[in-house]
C-alpha cells in the first residue's frame, strides 16, 4: 500500500483520480456521477479561480498500483482570513472499505496541511460556496440532488476510526406538490411586499441574470458580516459560480427580491438533471448534452439550493415571502417533488418554519473535524 500526491498537469495521474468513484459506485443505483468537465476543472490550476488565492493537494492510495482511495486537501485562504482560523478542508474523499488506505490518505493530507501552517482539518468542504458539504450519514436510499455529496455507508466509520468527530449537521427536506402551504403565508408575503416596498423579479433570459452578478456578489458578501464558517467571494469566484449555475438553469426559476433597485434576497431553483447524468455517466459528448437539456423540461423534481434574505428583512414576513415564492415556482412549473437541499442545523428559524409545514427531513449530512497538533 502506498499514497502518492498526484501531479495535476499529468493526465495519466489525473485520470485514475477522477475515474475511481465510477468503480466504487458501480453497484450503487442512487449515485449520480459529476459532470465530467466540472470534475476536471476542479483539478485544473490554470482554469479554476480557487488557485488564484489558495492552494490544494490531491492524493491517491494505491495497492499494487490499483487505486483504492483518493482525497483533496485545501488551504482556503479567504475562509481562514475571514474566520481567523488555520483550518484545512478535506474534499473529494472516496475510498474502498480499507482503514489502511484511508489512513494513508489522511496522514499525507495532514502532513501537507501542517506544512501550510494549518492546525485543524474539517470536511468534506469544497472549493466554492456552491460545492455541497458534508458526509452523508442518513438517507442513503435516496438519489442525491445535483452537486450534493453521496457516499457509501461505511465512510463515517472510516473517518471516526481515524479520530474525526462530528462537528455539524446539514439537513435536506423533501416536499411534494401536495405539501400544504397555509394561505396565511401568501397573505403575509403580499403584506410585506406592500409595506416594505419589496419587489420579486423573475427572469426570462440568462443574460438578464448575468447583469446582476455584481449585485449578487455584494449581497452574498454583505450577508457574511458577523457570521462564521463562511467566506467572501471574489469577482473570479462569483463569475465561475454564475457560469456553473446558469449552464442548465431555467431562468424563470431564478428569482431575486429587490428594495429600491437593490437586491436584498434570492431564491434559486433548478430542474433536477440527475437522471440524465446517470444515463450519460456524466459525459456531455457526443449526445449527453441533448439528454440533459431534455431532462430540464421533463423531470418531476426541482432542487431548491439557494434561498435567503438580508437580516433586516428576515423578520415580520421576509421568510414568508421566500416560502410563498418557492410554492409558486413548484405549482407554476408542474413539479411533483422538491428537494430543499442542505440547510444547516443552526438555522433554527427556517427549520421551524419547514417543520410547521410537515416536510420530511429525509437526508442528513455531517461535517467532521480533527485537530492536527
Amino acid at each position: 500500500m502506498e499514497t502518492i500526491e498526484i501531479d495535476t498537469t499529468k493526465p495519466s495521474q489525473v485520470k485514475p483520480f477522477l475515474d475511481l468513484p465510477s468503480r466504487l459506485y458501480r453497484d450503487t443505483p442512487q449515485w449520480v456521477p459529476p459532470l465530467g468537465s466540472e470534475a476536471r476543472r476542479m483539478l485544473d490550476r490554470g482554469r479554476s479561480p480557487f488557485f488564484r488565492h489558495s492552494q490544494a493537494a490531491f492524493y491517491l492510495a494505491l495497492d499494487a498500483g490499483k487505486p483504492l482511495g483518493r482525497l483533496a486537501v485545501l488551504n482556503h485562504r479567504p475562509y481562514n482570513e475571514h474566520n481567523h482560523e488555520r483550518t484545512a478542508f478535506f474534499y473529494l474523499f472516496e475510498c474502498a472499505d480499507s482503514e489502511e488506505a484511508a489512513r494513508g490518505l489522511f496522514d499525507s493530507a495532514a502532513a501537507w496541511a501542517r506544512q501550510q501552517g494549518l492546525e485543524r482539518m474539517i470536511g468534506p468542504k469544497g472549493f466554492s460556496p456552491l460545492d455541497g458539504m458534508g458526509l452523508l450519514v442518513s438517507g442513503f436510499e435516496h438519489r442525491p440532488a445535483l452537486g450534493i455529496p453521496y457516499n457509501l455507508e461505511y465512510y463515517p466509520r472510516l473517518l471516526e476510526g481515524l479520530g474525526f468527530t462530528r462537528t455539524g449537521e446539514i439537513l435536506s427536506a423533501h416536499l411534494t406538490r401536495d405539501t400544504a402551504f397555509p394561505e396565511r403565508i401568501h397573505e403575509v408575503a403580499r403584506l410585506v411586499q406592500d409595506r416594505r416596498g419589496l419587489q420579486v423579479v423573475q427572469f426570462q433570459r440568462r443574460s438578464d441574470l448575468r447583469q446582476l452578478v455584481p449585485q449578487l456578489k455584494r449581497l452574498y458578501n454583505r450577508s457574511l458580516e458577523g457570521t462564521t464558517g463562511n467566506y467572501p467571494v471574489s469577482d473570479a469566484d462569483v463569475q465561475a459560480i454564475a457560469d456553473q449555475m446558469l449552464r442548465f438553469a431555467d431562468p424563470t426559476l431564478l428569482k431575486v427580491i429587490k428594495k429600491d433597485e437593490q437586491i436584498v434576497g434570492f431564491l434559486f431553483a433548478y430542474p433536477d438533471i440527475s437522471a440524465a447524468l446517470q444515463r450519460g455517466r456524466g459525459r456531455l459528448l457526443p449526445f449527453g448534452w441533448i439528454d440533459l437539456l431534455r431532462e430540464t423540461r421533463r423531470t418531476a423534481w426541482v432542487n431548491i439550493n439557494g434561498m435567503g434574505i438580508v437580516k433586516e428583512h428576515r423578520g415580520a414576513g421576509g421568510t414568508a415571502l421566500l416560502f410563498s415564492e418557492m410554492h409558486k415556482s413548484i405549482l407554476q412549473h408542474g413539479f411533483t417533488h422538491v428537494d430543499l437541499v442542505q440547510i444547516g442545523s443552526e438555522n433554527d428559524p427556517m427549520l421551524r418554519e419547514l417543520r410547521s409545514l410537515g416536510v420530511d427531513f429525509y437526508k442528513k449530512h455531517a461535517l467532521y473535524a480533527k485537530d492536527l497538533l
